[in-house]
């Protein structure tokens, strides 16, 4: 009988895969707190018109990707495949209209059925910066600046590259789907199904086709930025000089699209290509239309949602493991003392190993595998004085110390 493997898709995040992705978040969560954002969560499943209904009927995600079943009372729910809808109808759920502006950091796992691939998985995690209620430029400024400072932090900011564009406002948009859509509509007969369908519902989505053919067509499209009005010029002139001001570099890519139409104004992505293909770590703009969209009043928004597989792999060493201290009994007589001395260690914040079976020797080699600092020697003649033996396992070097001076004499290890 074959031995039981994770689903397609899905992986164990065994310790030393979990000790970097705990770097990721870590360090995400400590530079959104210094930002003055707030840590919520979502739940891991929403109903599914939550979804469907902020990423539109024709994306890829909701036709192809999301995994979506009917619980026991015939309710429709989906796994989250990201966070913003979530955090847009938590907003609503909870009647946070009033508490503008508000700033969320949120992580945790979300669930695409698509072709596995480096980096990219059935079940992966995110790391997530969203505002609410703040329609100036400045905070297009601040999440991408969120968004480098993390980059810069885990020390991989020097394999990315900032992209940026403007999708403008909604005069904007509206004067650019229409030369778009003449432009598409001259290609009818080569464009594919899926990007027809899309012509008639989302234009917009046809520019980010995979589709060789589409792609082709779209090389040659309008360029969004030909259609901007003055404020929408405005408002892009102020993020750019706003992150010059601080000094994080930006490409403009006037390819890059958000194809909903309640996004708006800012987009961009951390890109690199030391994953292989180029791709995107971090990537999101502004949706000052989506709360609107799924029921909650008007209000403005702009965040990104960032990989922590893909920004995992991309650190450049394996985080450091906490050495632990040893304790080891001489004997089996000495076992109880031996768990009393690591439990008092422990509540005063050492980090302990307490091996369960063994003669001493065997422990010794225990803790030597575990690459513990120091080891602690339980025997029947120290404890009778109250003692015991700690020895340094860099040095070698043994000394016999009180039991009531553990902490202090250990205290450079806490």
């Amino acid at each position: 009988m074959a031995s039981p493997q994770p689903v397609r898709g899905t992986y164990d995040i065994l310790p030393e895969q979990h000790r970097r992705h705990r770097v990721v978040t870590e360090t995400a969560r400590e530079v959104a707190l210094r930002y003055g954002y707030q840590e919520i969560s979502t739940p891991i499943f929403e109903s599914t018109d939550v979804f469907a209904r902020t990423l539109g009927d024709t994306s890829d995600i909701v036709t192809k990707e999301m995994y979506t079943f009917a619980d026991r009372n015939g309710d429709n729910i989906t796994l989250r495949p990201e966070y913003t809808a979530g955090v847009a109808r938590a907003f609503i759920s909870n009647g946070l209209s009033q508490n503008l502006p508000l700033k969320y950091f949120c992580h945790g796992p979300m669930f695409r059925y698509e072709r596995p691939q480096k980096g990219r998985q059935r079940q992966f995690h995110q790391i997530d910066i969203e505002i609410l209620g703040v329609e100036k430029p400045v905070a297009d400024i601040e999440v991408i600046a969120i968004g480098a400072r993390i980059l810069e932090e885990l020390r991989v900011s020097d394999k990315v590259v900032l992209e940026l564009n403007s999708l403008g406002d909604t005069e904007s948009r509206t004067a650019y789907r229409a030369k778009l859509v003449e432009y598409l509509s001259d290609f009818k007969d080569k464009l594919s199904e899926e990007s027809l369908i899309r012509l008639e519902k989302n234009p917009l989505r046809i520019l980010d086709s995979k589709d060789p053919n589409d792609k082709e067509i779209v090389a040659e499209a309008p360029l969004m930025f030909e259609s901007l009005n003055a404020a929408s010029e405005d408002f892009f002139g102020t993020v750019k000089s706003g992150l010059e001001s601080i000094g994080i570099d930006y490409n403009l890519n006037p390819r890059l699209v958000r194809g909903m139409d309640y996004y708006c104004h800012t987009a961009f992505e951390f890109v690199t290509d030391t994953l292989g293909s180029q791709g995107a770590v971090i990537a999101g703009g502004r949706y000052d239309g989506l709360i609107k969209i799924i029921g909650g009043p008007q209000t403005p928004g702009i965040g990104w949602a960032g990989g922590i597989e893909r920004l995992a792999m991309m650190l450049e060493q394996d985080p450091e493991v906490k050495r632990p201290i040893a304790v080891i009994p001489v004997s089996g007589d000495q076992e109880e003392a031996a768990f009393g001395v690591a439990e008092n260690l422990r509540r005063s914040g050492f980090t302990v190993d307490l091996g369960y079976t063994g003669n001493m020797k065997k422990r010794l080699n225990r803790a030597n595998k575990a690459s513990a600092v120091a080891a602690i020697l339980i025997g029947e003649d120290e404890l009778a004085k109250g003692m015991a033996t700690v020895r340094d396992m860099e040095t070698g070097e043994q000394a016999e110390v009180l039991l009531s001076s553990l902490e202090e004499h250990l205290a450079r290890h806490r």
